[in-house]
């Protein structure tokens, strides 16, 4: 058997060294008719194992198998490159090791939607869904927006037809619970949210929001400041700070816009924050008791948080990211490097 095995190592660095002079698919024909054809060199060694004893036939076979598939593989790649044009020195050499394959990774965008809901997890909220096209009732009407608002406006909303649209928050999916759901309510709403924003470094027409509610017996503001601030801290560290400022909207009252420090310029200003130390987050305040009659609550009862944060431009805080934009140009010189 010794010798059969020699013969057959023998046989193979010679058809691989024979591989260097193949040119054409002429040449590679000839190649394999002369190794692997029906009186090819390998069929003519494996008639010799009558000849070697009977327990040591399965070892030869299978090493002379081996060679035949190498050498299959061999042909067919060599055929693939003579056809695709590839020059012989460009030919892949089947003894070398393979490349490892790239590995993805997630979205900046989907990991920190992941961070935020395991933070929400953890203080007892769950998560809600809803759809992308939603209905003025729901996008508007039942949260105590009315007709005359600038939100409504053909040039602030993505209007697909009369009474529908793409939904420009995720609030929508606040009245979608209530309506199904009676108090205690606790859930957040993280999804893709669409509005008529003119792109920019800190503004993008198709965008990703995460809204919050709690709805029960004696919740105050204190809460929701509580529950911003504990948020803020977990997802950023003890350094980031949050200022809450008086402002306006239809299904919350009183109602505050909060903001993060900027921790791209660590709030000396920069064109992310408009040069003011400060990044806007989103709207939050006290469920307006308008909001609860639509969906049946008694305000005289309940009473309630809403919150909404920006989850990209949470993701360029957290990535030091200076423009939104970067986040949607699939460029992996920046979202592979993060």
């Amino acid at each position: 058997m010794g010798s059969l095995l020699a013969k057959l190592e023998g046989l193979r660095d010679e058809a691989f060294s024979a591989l260097e002079s193949v040119q054409t698919s002429s040449d590679v024909e000839k190649f394999r008719v002369k190794y692997l054809g029906r009186k090819g060199l390998i069929t003519s060694l494996l008639r010799e194992l009558p000849s070697v004893p009977l327990e040591e036939r399965p070892k030869l076979g299978a090493a002379a198998n081996k060679l035949k598939t190498e050498l299959d593989e061999v042909v067919r790649r060599k055929l693939e490159a003579l056809k695709s044009g590839l020059k012989s020195g460009d030919f892949i050499d089947l003894t070398l090791p393979g490349r490892s394959r790239y590995l993805g990774k997630k979205h900046p965008i989907t990991r920190t939607i992941e961070d935020i809901i395991d933070i929400f997890r953890s203080l007892g909220f769950s998560i809600a869904e809803g759809p992308d096209v939603e209905t003025d009732y729901y996008n508007f009407d039942a949260l105590n927006t009315p007709d005359d608002h600038p939100a409504r406006d053909i040039n602030d909303t993505f209007y697909l037809a009369k009474g529908i649209c793409l939904r420009t928050h995720t609030s929508p999916v606040q009245i979608r619970v209530m309506e199904k759901q009676k108090p205690p309510v606790r859930i957040i709403a993280p999804g893709r949210c669409y509005r008529k924003d003119t792109p920019d470094a800190s503004h993008s027409p198709n965008f990703f929001q995460t809204e919050g509610l709690y709805v029960d017996k004696g919740v105050t503001f204190g809460d929701l400041k509580g529950v911003i601030n504990n948020f803020a801290r977990r997802m950023f560290g003890s350094g980031i700070k949050v200022r809450f400022r008086p402002h306006f909207f239809p299904f919350t009252e009183p109602s505050a816009e909060y903001d993060f420090s900027c921790m791209i310029c660590g709030g000396k200003g920069c064109r992310t924050c408009k040069n003011t130390g400060w990044v806007e987050i989103s709207g939050a305040g006290m469920v307006d008791p308008a909001v609860f009659g639509y969906v049946g609550y008694d305000p005289l009862m309940y009473s309630g948080y809403a919150f909404g944060m920006g989850v990209d431009r949470i993701t360029m805080l957290r990535y030091g990211i200076n423009d939104i934009r970067y986040l949607y140009d699939n460029d992996l010189r920046v979202l592979g490097g993060l």
